[in-house]
């Protein structure tokens, strides 16, 4: 056995692999009896093909860094993680239920407001958030969806139990980081795949595609359907030329289109204008339409929100979506499921506290050495702080930030992260992570069999985000083995 793995020890967190008593997990047998004997020296050759394979598959992401945009090969860890099938359907069942009620909530806020005329959500948490746009109000798009495409994080306590830690409904990234690294894995280590039954994951572009064209407000012919970027220099342009191309879909800049006298979007092709039906959007709501939103706006189309109220185009996620995205309005979401679905919550949230609630507000300024403090509308790991991490001196400075704002940030208790084995500096560790899945949100619903599990590289850190120097590793929802 390779020393790495004998030595291996979680502590007392989770580990995704491994038990308490340093035995593999029944799901992960096979993959770590295989591992076990492998050499450093292989191990090592592994990742190298793996970092190859990322270069030429030209697979990357951007790092906004001191004023600079940084490119980088795409963090990879070989070792996957594995997940029971029967446990993740779950998940899975937890994770449409959570779609479903964050998509009622987004269409009655924008429409009756009933929620809020009943107390169930205070209104001033709604109506005062940045991400709240009153230019929605009165628009219902089709099958009532709002957030078509939803990336939720996961985490596993001590326990092993999954929670919630928060949903990104506005253009959330990272699926085909999921995507390509099920393909890294099976070009560098495909003897992995010999004794699983894995769930595939490479229908995802067929089922977004299918998602989008049910939004057409055309319901003959095959729908045209774009995609948005605000154009290469941003972090996830590799994301939004690769969804582009395994869709079929056209790749466009907000000057690739433009809006008709009577209210239709149309492409500029060197064959003449085409009308677009759908729009899968990847710029933020402020910078869609110059017209409604910020006046200075290249990267959007004027009209557009136009054409979208007059139901002459559908654009996902659709413009006002980020309302439920809030991190404040992430404590409601068991209540909301409550009130619209009539039915308890299958995935447990984690414990939240407002920083506008008085109580609240005090017991986070009295405890800030054990909380995790975050901004409510930030993503990307920016402006948080893990307080057991942090200095004296960045825990004064968010008590004052917290005061000074206290609508703008909630706390959660430091959660112990589950962790599983991988490779780092030549041996294998336990490394805290997460999970990423994504749920379709259309006519049907649908949640991929796994997600993008994100790893913290860093010993000891709980920061897995890729912007804050995190990594990846290829997730595998497993039937029997074989």
């Amino acid at each position: 056995m390779n020393k790495s793995w004998k030595n291996y020890d979680p502590g007392s967190f989770f580990d995704e692999l491994i038990t308490p008593n340093g035995k593999p997990r029944v799901a992960a047998r096979p993959l770590v009896n295989l591992l076990q004997n492998l050499s450093h020296e292989e191990l090592s050759n592994c990742r190298s093909a793996a970092e190859l394979a990322i270069r030429d598959m030209g697979i990357s992401f951007t790092i906004y860094s001191e004023g600079k945009n940084i490119d980088r090969a795409w963090p990879f860890d070989i070792i996957p993680r594995v997940i029971k099938a029967k446990e993740w359907d779950k998940v899975r069942l937890g994770l449409a239920q959570r779609s479903r009620a964050l998509n009622c909530f987004i269409d009655d806020i924008y429409n009756k407001q009933t929620i809020l005329a009943d107390g169930i959500v205070p209104p001033e948490i709604v109506l005062n958030s940045s991400d709240y746009r009153p230019q929605c109000a009165g628009v219902s798009p089709r099958h009532g969806a709002w957030a078509h495409i939803c990336g939720s994080d996961l985490v596993r306590d001590k326990n092993g139990k999954f929670y919630v830690l928060e949903d990104n409904l506005r253009v959330p990234s990272g699926v085909s980081y999921m995507l390509e690294n099920r393909e890294i894995t099976k070009r560098v280590l495909p003897e992995l795949f010999e004794n699983y039954s894995i769930l595939p994951l490479d229908d995802y572009p067929s089922r977004l595609h299918s998602t989008l064209a049910s939004l057409s407000p055309q319901d003959q012919g095959r729908p045209c359907i774009v995609v948005l970027t605000p154009g290469i220099y941003n972090s996830a342009y590799f994301e939004h030329a690769f969804l582009a191309q395994s869709m079929g879909a056209e790749l466009v800049e907000g000057n690739d289109l433009f809006v008709s006298d009577d209210d239709y979007v149309y492409m500029r092709t060197v064959d003449g204008p085409i009308r677009v039906d759908v729009v899968y959007r990847r710029i933020d709501d402020s910078f869609l339409d110059p017209e409604v939103f910020r006046k200075d706006s290249a990267l959007g189309v004027p009209g557009i929100m136009r054409a979208w109220k007059a139901g002459n185009v559908a654009i996902a996620n659709a413009p006002g979506s980020g309302v439920a995205d809030d991190k404040v309005v992430y404590a409601y979401v068991p209540d909301m499921i409550r009130y619209y679905l009539k039915e308890e919550p299958k995935l447990a949230s984690v414990k939240t506290y407002l920083c506008t609630n008085e109580k609240d507000r005090n017991y986070v300024l009295e405890n800030l050495d054990k909380l995790v403090v975050k901004p409510a509308n930030e993503s990307g790991g920016y402006g948080l702080m893990v307080g057991p991490h942090a200095s004296k001196a960045t825990r004064a400075k968010f008590a004052k930030l917290i005061k000074e704002n206290p609508r703008n940030y909630i706390a959660q208790p430091t959660l112990a992260l589950s962790t599983a084995p991988t490779f780092v500096d030549h041996t294998v560790e336990p490394r805290h992570l997460d999970l990423r899945p994504f749920i379709l949100h259309g006519k049907d619903t649908w949640v991929t069999p796994g997600g993008l599990t994100r790893v913290a590289l860093t010993k000891g850190s709980l920061v897995v985000n890729s912007s804050q120097g995190g990594g990846s590793k290829d997730t595998w929802i497993v039937e029997n083995n074989k």
